[in-house]
């Protein structure tokens, strides 16, 4: 009993520690009531982790829906959805005389000859136009031409003298209806001069599930034309595409027929087809073969109720092999392979592909002498040929073409898809090269050539530079032992020499190079490229000045530049140096350190990034002038820059006091002084960390320091946590917890 109390109170223990886990727990739990208890109300109550799960399902599902439709696009059923392609009729155009006059159409009677005028008749619901002193007249029903004519029998008595003409200078709205498997099936009005293709696209155009082959239009009850897009798209005949009238019914009913067609055709996708058309029919709609198609037959799949089925169509039954819905046809490619080919690679002057058979090579020496021969660097003595077996499989033939070429050995006959590789000399052995490194102009890695000396590898690599040094150049060569049976002591040879005029001396006259040296031009120690250092401020002669030495110092500079100005202030000058490659590396190295140390403490973070490329030198310029060549008299570095300011009787107190502030300096006070003038300590000012930064780039933390134009930093405390009521409230929690299960243990 008692190591089960001990196992409890130890769990307990655990779970103690980790109040903040508790916490989230319950949090957790709270939201999952929430979610209980949001089950059926507003959407807002929902978690966002739940709506984001149910986004992320929704999106992979219409990506799903989105393939899937890629997949089976049906071609031509987008022709109604087309921005640029309305069928929008043409109303700037002359009315057709075979136009049906209808309610709502605007007739013009012009009257010409021994009397003139011209009027404009609507024509009513009835149907008639109301002509002044004569009456109604019936046109509606009536063609215009019809019109024409009937006008001319009624009111040509009164206009004998003149001629009548009958013309429509607005015509009316129609509704048309149309149904079926369009996107918005509805009631459309329209003009009077639309057609079914452009009732189609106000539709939205026909829906996945819509045919495009057999679209009817019925008026008043009879079928009067029946449309198939395709003799629209694939022959531009607009056989069917009638001009609608008012109250049509345009149906779209359910494809018959959906047949795919993939692999080596132009247009591979699905097409709508008739129950009659054919394999021939489809590959015409496809474009036909692509120009890498096996033509000799395609691949059928079908399904036959039960499964699916695979028949080989060929070429003489593709006119003949009837389609049905679901229909998948392959079409093959060709093989990726050549029937009459041979290939030479490597040197001659032609390499490539060449016929071969009867009216192209045969032989081996007919095909060097197709490629226009051998070239200069060849190798000809030993040629490989790469021959395919019955298996696919390749074996190597080996050949002395020099032989063969000067035919003191036999032709050697070619089969398709040889390959002939002819090497170079070079290729023959590695690669041979040089190397130069140091103070050339080009160093780097060269072509070795015979009978070479140094000065020629040195002209080769651009010529000395100027700090090289022609009292010591280096040459290391390979020791090369083929018949040695074990490790030797001496890897490399080891050569010194030295020039004069750009010729070797003190050397045998022949040494030349050999394959794999390695050559050294040294840095001369007495080069030394000009190093600048600068002075800003109230200096005399500010500017840039090169150093003359490299041990130069602070007064070195001050007196070349012409001294101080009357208005300088030597205590407050300080240098500004530039950052090197292992400065930086030693600072970072630090900054590591330190952050490690104090990750729990209130210590400012320092990326290496926030270095920059300078950084400031803490110097005496008073002392350094009092008394040249002392340790405040600190030797210059190139790229410096000394600035010497002017008198600046401030000093700025900042950080964790009151009221950051600018005060003028007062000799003799110490650093409380300054900070009552800033209204004193903050709240969570560390009071014995107070440091003073001072003009010249210094740091103190004695209070007697203050000096004119320095700056006294107050540091703060760290942020306590505030005070949590939840975390006490955790704890409570586990102490009950805990106590109910110690009086449980103990009852027992």
């Amino acid at each position: 009993m008692m190591r089960k109390f001990l196992f409890v109170f130890a769990l307990s223990l655990m779970t103690l520690g980790t109040s903040a886990q508790i916490q989230e727990g319950a949090k957790l739990d709270n939201r999952t009531a929430t979610l209980d208890k949001g089950k059926g109300t507003d959407d807002q109550e929902l978690t966002t982790g739940k709506v984001d799960l149910e986004a992320k399902n929704d999106l992979k599902k219409d990506s799903e829906k989105n393939e899937t439709n890629r997949a089976k696009r049906v071609f031509g059923r987008d022709i109604f959805n087309n921005k640029l392609l309305s069928f929008e009729p043409n109303m700037n155009i002359a009315t057709p005389s075979n136009y049906v006059l209808g309610p709502g159409d605007v007739v013009v009677i012009n009257i010409y000859g021994g009397s003139q005028s011209e009027n404009e008749y609507t024509i009513s619901n009835e149907g008639t136009v109301t002509v002044p002193g004569y009456g109604p007249i019936n046109l509606s029903g009536l063609t215009v031409a019809g019109a024409n004519a009937k006008l001319k029998s009624t009111l040509g008595k009164r206009y004998r003298s003149s001629s009548m003409k009958t013309s429509v200078s607005s015509t009316r709205s129609i509704h048309v209806n149309v149904m079926g498997e369009v996107k918005v099936p509805g009631t459309y009005t329209l003009s009077a001069f639309a057609t079914v293709f452009h009732a189609l696209y106000m539709a939205g155009g026909i829906n996945d599930l819509g045919t495009l082959r057999n679209i009817k239009v019925y008026r008043n009850g009879r079928e009067v034309s029946v449309v198939d897009v395709y003799q629209y798209i694939m022959n531009g005949r607009l056989a069917g595409n009638i001009r609608l009238q008012d109250n049509d019914v345009v149906i779209v009913s359910p494809f018959d027929c959906l047949v795919e067609i993939t692999g080596a055709v132009k247009r591979p996708m699905t097409y709508e087809m008739r129950k009659t058309d054919d394999v021939a029919t489809i590959l015409n709609y496809a474009g036909g073969f692509a120009n890498n198609a096996y033509k000799e037959q395609l691949r059928l799949q079908r399904y036959n109720g039960t499964g699916r089925q695979v028949y080989t169509v060929g070429k003489d039954i593709m006119n003949t092999t009837k389609l049905m819905d679901g229909d998948v046809l392959s079409v093959d490619s060709m093989l990726d392979r050549y029937e009459n080919m041979v290939e030479v690679k490597g040197a001659v002057f032609r390499p490539g592909m060449y016929q071969l058979g009867k009216d192209g090579v045969n032989t081996i020496r007919q095909l060097i002498i197709t490629a226009q021969g051998l070239t200069e660097d060849a190798y000809p003595k030993h040629v490989v040929i790469h021959r395919l077996k019955d298996d696919r499989t390749k074996t190597v033939i080996a050949i002395d073409l020099k032989a063969v070429m000067d035919g003191k050995e036999p032709d050697v006959t070619l089969k398709n898809e040889d390959v002939v590789f002819i090497p170079t000399e070079a290729e023959k052995t590695k690669v041979r090269t040089l190397t130069i490194s140091g103070e050339v102009q080009f160093p780097g890695t060269y072509e070795y050539a015979e009978h070479q000396t140094i000065e020629d590898f040195i002209v080769q690599a651009g010529g000395l530079t100027d700090a090289a040094s022609t009292a010591k150049v280096d040459v290391a060569r390979r020791v090369l032992n083929p018949s040695a049976t074990q490790d030797g002591e001496e890897i490399a040879k080891t050569y010194s020499f030295t020039l004069q005029n750009g010729l070797i001396i003190n050397k045998e006259a022949d040494f030349f190079l050999e394959p794999y040296d390695q050559v050294y031009v040294r840095r001369s120690p007495g080069f030394e490229e000009q190093r600048n250092v600068t002075v800003t401020g109230e200096a005399v002669f500010p500017g840039d000045y090169a150093m003359s030495r490299k041990d130069m110092r602070l007064s070195d500079l001050v007196k070349r530049s012409g001294g101080l100005t009357a208005f300088a202030y030597a205590k407050g000058a300080r240098i500004e140096r530039k950052l090197t490659k292992d400065e930086r590396i030693r600072i970072q190295n630090v900054l590591k350190a330190i952050e490690h140390q104090n990750s729990r403490k209130d210590t400012v973070r320092i990326e290496p990034e926030d270095l920059g490329d300078t950084y400031y030198v803490g110097i005496s310029l008073d002392k350094a002038l009092a008394n040249p060549g002392c340790a405040e008299d600190i030797v210059l570095r190139e790229g410096d820059k000394l600035f010497i300011p002017e008198y600046n009787p401030t000093v700025r107190i900042s950080g964790d006091v009151m009221y950051p502030n600018t005060v003028s300096y007062v000799p003799g006070k110490k650093v409380n002084y300054y900070i009552d003038m800033a209204g004193g300590y903050g709240n969570l000012a560390r009071k014995k960390k107070v440091f003073i930064v001072l003009q010249n780039g210094r740091v103190s933390t004695r209070a007697k320091d203050v000096d004119a134009g320095c700056e006294i930093i107050v540091p703060s405390k760290p942020d306590k946590k505030p005070f949590d009521p939840s975390r006490i409230l955790g704890m409570s929690t586990t102490f009950a917890s805990l106590a109910t299960i110690i009086v449980a243990l103990t009852k027992k």
